[in-house]
C-alpha cells in the first residue's frame, strides 16, 4: 500500500513541477518581475534565477515522474517548496499585495494564507518519495518490463 502512496505522490508532485515551469519557461522576463515583486533577490540575480529556476523544477518533475534519482528529486522538491513557503510568507508579514508567480506570469494566484497552505500540501507530498524505500515503478523497471515483452 505505502508503494502506491508514495507512488502517487511521485506522480501529482512531478507533475506539479513540470506544471509550474511552463510558463516560466516561455516568459522568463514576466518570471523575473515576479520575482523581483518579492524584493528578495538581489537584481543581478534575478535573471538568472529567472532562467535556471524553471530549468530546475523541469528536471525535478521530470525525474520524480520516471523515477529516476527519485529520492534526490523529492529532495530537490522539499527543499524548493521550503524555499517557495518562506518567500510567501515574507512577503505575507510584508504586507505585500503580489501574484506569486507559480503557474502563471501573468497575473495568477495572489500571495495569501491559501497559497502557503496549498504549498505545505504539495511539502507533504514531497515526503513519501523521499523516505519510503519504494515508491512505485521506475524507468528502469519500466525498461526491464518493456524488454522482457519484446524477447
Amino acid at each position: 500500500m505505502m508503494r502506491w502512496v508514495g507512488f502517487g505522490c511521485r506522480l501529482v508532485t512531478g507533475g506539479i513541477f513540470l506544471f509550474a515551469c511552463l510558463d516560466k519557461l516561455q516568459k522568463p522576463g514576466a518570471f523575473a518581475a515576479a520575482i523581483d515583486h518579492y524584493h528578495l533577490v538581489p537584481y543581478a540575480l534575478l535573471h538568472p534565477m529567472a532562467h535556471g529556476l524553471p530549468i530546475l523544477e523541469l528536471i525535478v518533475g521530470l525525474a520524480l515522474v520516471f523515477g529516476v534519482l527519485r529520492r534526490g528529486a523529492a529532495m530537490l522538491a522539499a527543499v524548493l517548496t521550503v524555499i517557495f513557503i518562506v518567500a510567501i510568507a515574507s512577503a505575507l508579514v510584508r504586507g505585500l499585495d503580489i501574484s506569486c508567480g507559480c503557474f502563471h506570469t501573468d497575473g495568477g494566484h495572489a500571495v495569501g494564507i491559501t497559497l502557503l497552505l496549498r504549498d505545505f500540501g504539495l511539502l507533504v507530498l514531497c515526503l513519501p518519495p523521499l523516505f519510503f524505500r519504494d515508491a512505485g515503478p521506475e524507468l528502469s523497471h519500466l525498461r526491464k518490463m518493456a524488454a522482457g515483452s519484446n524477447g
